[in-house]
This record gives C-alpha cells, sequence and structure tokens, in this order.
C-alpha cells in the first residue's frame, strides 16, 4: 500500500461496506485456514486399518497446537492492533517499529516453543491423553510441526498485519494459496508416496514456508506505507513488546484456556470411552470450527475497522461496526446449528467411513452445538473490548466460558450421568448458555457508554466514560 493509500477510507466510507470488504476477504481466509486440519483428518481418516486412530493422534496434538496459535496471537493480535490503531493516528514510524518487534518476537516465541516440543514430546502427549496406541501417530504428527513452528508464527502473524494495514485481499489470497497447495500436497505425500500422519504435518509447513517467503518480500518493499525498517528488521523494543503483549493478552489466554480444556475432554473420552470416542471428538471439533473461523472473519474484518475509528475518535463508528458484525456472526452460527442437527451424519462421513465412529461423531455434534446461535454475539464482543484496550474484559469474557463454566462441567458431568461420554458433550451447550448471560450483561453496558460518547472525544474522556 503506498503512501496516502487506503487507511483514510476507515474513517470515510460506510461501516457496513468497510466491513464488507474486511470481513469477506476474511471470512474466506479463516475459513480456508479450517479447511487445512478438515483435509488433513479427511484424507488421514480414510486411510485403510489406521483413519481413525490417525485422526486420535491429530486430536492428542491438539493441546500442543493450542498453545503454540495462543503464543502467535499473544504477539500477533497485539501488534495488529496496535498498528491498525498507530494507522489511525498516521504515526507510520511507530507502526513500522512495532511491524519488526513483532517479527523479532515470533521468532523467539516459535524458537522457544520448538525447544519445549523437541525435549518433552512422549511425556507432554501422554500427559494429554495420548494411549500408547495413539502415542505413534501423535509423535509423528507433531515432531514436524514443532519443527516448523517458526515459520507458522511468522506466517500468520504477519499475515494478519496485512490485513491490519488495510491489504485483506493479500491476505486472503496467501490463505487460500496454502490450503489449495496443502490438499495437493497431502494427497501426494499421504497417498503417492505413503509418509501417512507425517506426510499431513509435512504438507502443512510447507505450503506455509512458501507463502511467508511472499509476505517477507512484501514487507521489505521500502515503497510500502508499512515495512521493515532496512538497515535493522530484526530489533526488539522492550517497551512496545510490552504493550503489544499486554493487548494480546485475552486471546493468548483464551487459547491457553483452550488447551486446557481440550486436555481435559481427552482425558475424560479416554476414561469413560475410548480412543475412538477421542477420534470422534476430533471430527466433531473439526466440523464446529468452520463455523468459528467464519465467525473469527467477522472479528478480524471488524478489528481494523474498530482500532482505527478509536484512534480517529470516531465512537459512533466503532458502535455501528459492532452491532453489524454481531448480527452477521449470529446467523453465521445459526447455519451451524442446521447443520450439525440435521445433516450429521452426512457431515460426519466425510471424515470417516466407520458407521460406528460415524455415529458418535454424529450423536456428539448435535449435543455439542445445540447452543451454538447465541455464541457468535459473544465473540464479537469479546473482540471490540480487545480492540477498544479494554484488556481486563476481554480477558474476563475470554476465560471464563473455558474455565469457570466449562472446565467444571467436563469434569463433573459424566460422572455425574453415571459414567457416560454425554457428559462431555452436554458440558458445551451448558457453558454457553452461562457464558450468553454474562457477555449480554457487559455488550450492553459497553452499547450504553458508547451510546453517551460524542465523535472526537479525548482519549481521557473515552477512558472516564467506558474503562
Amino acid at each position: 500500500m503506498a503512501h496516502g493509500g487506503a487507511p483514510t477510507e476507515l474513517g470515510t466510507l460506510s461501516v457496513t461496506t468497510l466491513l464488507r470488504r474486511f470481513a469477506i476477504p476474511a471470512i474466506i481466509a479463516m475459513t480456508a485456514s479450517s479447511l487445512y486440519n478438515m483435509i488433513d483428518s479427511a484424507f488421514l481418516g480414510h486411510i485403510p486399518g489406521t483413519g481413525g486412530l490417525a485422526i486420535a493422534g491429530v486430536t492428542i496434538c491438539f493441546p500442543l497446537m493450542n498453545i503454540s496459535t495462543a503464543l502467535g496471537t499473544l504477539v500477533g493480535v497485539g501488534a495488529s492492533t496496535m498498528i491498525s490503531v498507530l494507522l489511525g493516528q498516521k504515526n507510520y514510524q511507530s507502526a513500522n517499529r512495532v511491524l519488526a518487534n513483532e517479527l523479532t518476537l515470533n521468532v523467539i516465541v516459535g524458537a522457544v516453543f520448538t525447544l519445549f516440543c523437541l525435549l518433552f514430546m512422549d511425556p507432554v502427549l501422554r500427559l494429554f491423553g495420548a494411549s500408547e496406541t495413539v502415542l505413534p501417530y501423535a509423535r509423528d504428527y507433531m515432531l514436524i510441526i514443532a519443527l516448523g513452528n517458526i515459520v507458522t508464527h511468522l506466517y500468520f502473524g504477519l499475515n494478519s498485519v496485512i490485513r491490519a494495514e488495510g491489504n485483506p485481499t493479500l491476505a486472503m489470497k496467501l490463505t487460500l494459496f496454502t490450503v489449495s497447495s496443502n490438499a495437493v500436497l497431502d494427497y501426494l505425500f499421504i497417498y503417492p508416496l505413503g509418509m501417512g500422519i507425517q506426510g499431513a504435518a509435512l504438507a502443512t509447513v510447507l505450503c506455509q514456508l512458501m507463502a511467508l517467503c511472499y509476505v517477507m518480500k512484501y514487507f521489505f518493499n521500502q515503497e510500502k506505507l508499512l515495512h521493515f525498517p532496512k538497515s535493522r528488521p530484526l530489533q526488539l523494543d522492550w517497551r512496545i513488546a510490552k504493550d503489544s503483549l499486554a493487548v494480546g493478552m485475552g486471546p493468548f489466554l483464551m487459547n491457553l484456556a483452550s488447551c486446557i480444556v481440550v486436555i481435559l475432554i481427552n482425558k475424560q473420552l479416554g476414561k469413560y470411552g475410548s480412543d475412538q470416542a477421542i477420534a470422534a471428538y476430533g471430527i466433531v471439533n473439526r466440523i464446529s470450527f468452520l463455523f468459528i473461523m467464519v465467525t473469527m472473519g467477522f472479528n478480524q474484518g471488524m478489528q481494523p475497522i474498530a482500532g482505527y475509528n478509536y484512534g480517529a475518535r470516531l465512537y459512533s463508528r466503532v458502535r455501528q461496526v459492532y452491532l453489524r458484525a454481531a448480527m452477521w456472526a449470529t446467523v453465521v452460527m445459526c447455519v451451524g446449528f442446521c447443520v450439525a442437527m440435521f445433516i450429521p451424519h452426512l457431515v460426519a462421513g466425510i471424515f470417516t467411513s466407520n458407521p460406528d465412529l460415524q455415529n458418535m461423531a454424529a450423536h456428539g455434534l448435535r449435543i455439542m452445538n445445540c447452543a451454538f446461535p447465541i455464541i457468535g454475539f459473544q465473540m464479537v464482543t469479546t473482540n471490540l473490548f480487545q480492540c477498544l484496550g479494554m484488556v481486563g474484559k476481554s480477558i474476563f469474557l475470554s476465560l471464563s466460558r473455558q474455565l469457570l463454566f466449562l472446565l467444571p462441567c467436563i469434569y463433573f458431568l459424566p460422572e455425574l450421568l453415571g459414567g457416560s461420554v454425554d457428559g462431555v458433550w452436554y458440558s458445551f451447550p451448558i457453558a454457553d448458555a452461562v457464558a450468553a448471560v454474562v457477555t449480554g450483561i457487559l455488550a450492553i453496558g459497553l452499547l450504553r457508554k458508547l451510546s453517551a460518547l460524542q465523535d472526537g472525544d479525548s482519549p481521557a474522556s473515552l477512558g472516564s466514560k467506558i474503562q
């Protein structure tokens, strides 16, 4: 994006037009991202004799992958949000410093995570619920994912910055490239080359590496409004790092909480069910995640618009984009609800031809997603608090559903239902219903206070009226 380019449109064009322009590419990108794991599971699930075990192995890796995602969002979301606000303030030099800081932080964090995985792989996977039968599959998959972790961190982090600087179409195209190349490489590595679960992991890392090469070239272009400094692209400013990590703390803790929840889910499914129950959860999670990622696309579309207008003190536009994003996210989750209720066997059949596993996944999908219609606005509300820098409320909403409501249900309900795996499935709609009430209360208060703000109010008056 050249100097004097599109960022000012974030404060002038219709909010509906902007949200459509930013959200549609983000939705396509996020949907495509969810297809990564769906494609892996679909190919792996149909390997004769080992498909169910391979899916269970990948499912056991969810917590470690969630930790990796959590660390990536800690750096990437904070940097992207800061960059959106700085662009709104037309402080381009500081925005470039934040970009360089993100590059360095991603390398450091990614390297530490990789080292941790290599040193403690087997004990961690056992802790996460891997039986001796599933452990070899989980180890083979996670080893390659861990070795490519720095690539994954850099690609997703910098791709989110491309979106934040006002180029969502490019971010979408890069994601579509990685997904399509992943599908081709998946088939090639898993079937003709017979690499199995290792082939699925290798395909994922290689397609991200190809996309990262383009992203690095993009940000080294000094003609771009946002670019790496020419002399010192790797630099670490602890003041910037502290501010960035503080903003990203909400999504980081949400992903970390997801990790803890998935560990308990796998353990409870293994205790009250079997490896097949873990594989069924893997299938249900893949299907559900598709709709969640679409909603996250609305969040990503909303982020640069809300961030820019917050920086430009156009608070009425912040309120407008929130309401529209929440409405559209609710529609998406209602579609997910209909899929779970009416065609669960059909979608489960994409991942496995085993009728017992299909039935188990379809049963879990119906129960787990019966409260889907009330999830969309929760996600959008949490994201808005983050965009406004209201870190405390964002963190509270991020953690309350996972740790305060869902975790106790997963632990106690199976026993209360006589040792039934259904206790795990029913935990989700119960936690969603309670979290919806809490989120609704905070959302109403936020909307009232935003309505009391006048465009052009100083940051000090914003703080006194909202925070």
